[in-house]
């Protein structure tokens, strides 16, 4: 008599160098994970806005200072998205694979960018 067959839970679960180690951890931890990684994609979709607004409103900011601004928001904001994915894969293959959670690693880009920034408005605001 044959044995049953039982599927595969990680069949076409991408990427499958997260899915394809260790064992389906607890959903509650999973499930975490992709809320930590939603709101990396909030904060990188607020930074684009944030960037966008700055040079499209008329404030009343040095025009070059303003610029440097927008630009360092808009790139911090193109860096956030992939690195909160990257973080989201890392933290689930350890779940999966029973290890500790790495450390994070794109923190110390993102408080240097958005401190960048407001030095750089607040220095166009005090030259205006």
């Amino acid at each position: 008599m044959p044995s049953p067959v039982v599927p595969d839970p990680t069949a076409g679960r991408r990427p499958r160098w997260v899915y394809s180690v260790g064992a389906e951890p607890d959903a509650r931890f999973s499930l975490a994970n992709e809320r930590t990684f939603l709101a990396w994609v909030r904060t990188a979709l607020a930074l684009l806005a944030a960037g966008v607004a700055l040079e499209a409103l008329a404030l009343p900011i040095h025009p070059g200072l303003r610029l440097a601004a927008a630009v360092v928001l808009v790139v911090l904001g193109a860096v956030a998205a992939p690195a909160a994915w990257i973080g989201w894969a890392r933290a689930e293959r350890a779940m999966r694979r029973g290890d500790a959670l790495p450390a994070p690693t794109s923190f110390a880009v993102l408080v240097v960018g958005v401190a960048l920034a407001g030095v750089l408005v607040l220095l166009g605001v005090l030259l205006a």
